[in-house]
């Protein structure tokens, strides 16, 4: 194992974004099925629309995150520590604008 935390602040590293691409075989809700691709690529874009995406802010796919909704997929930004459900890609930009400032200016804010 290697311990990186270092490197990746100095390369910028502020903020991360997971969002959940889940599917599964279930009568239950999973995000693949309420849009999780596309609002996976509705943040892709929102962050390289900025140039903010791999440079200061990280953004991934991820597994289940426990907020299961039909209405949506279900967003983390760390390391605020916000968590949101029923997330739909025209709900992106205004998301993200909230958590990072319009212009993308506003990272690397902690949970309080």
């Amino acid at each position: 194992m290697e311990e990186r935390t270092v490197e990746v602040h100095e390369r910028g590293f502020s903020d991360h974004v997971l969002v959940c691409t889940n599917g599964r075989e279930s009568e239950h809700a999973c995000c693949s099925e309420a849009g999780g691709e596309a609002v996976f690529d509705a943040v892709v874009e929102w962050l390289r629309e900025r140039d903010l995406l791999w440079s200061r802010v990280y953004v991934a796919e991820t597994g289940c995150l426990g907020l299961c909704s039909a209405d949506g997929a279900a967003i983390a930004v760390h390391p605020r520590s916000s968590w949101y459900s029923d997330v739909r890609p025209d709900d992106v930009a205004p998301l993200l604008a909230e958590e990072f400032g319009p212009d993308g200016s506003r990272l690397g804010v902690t949970a309080d």
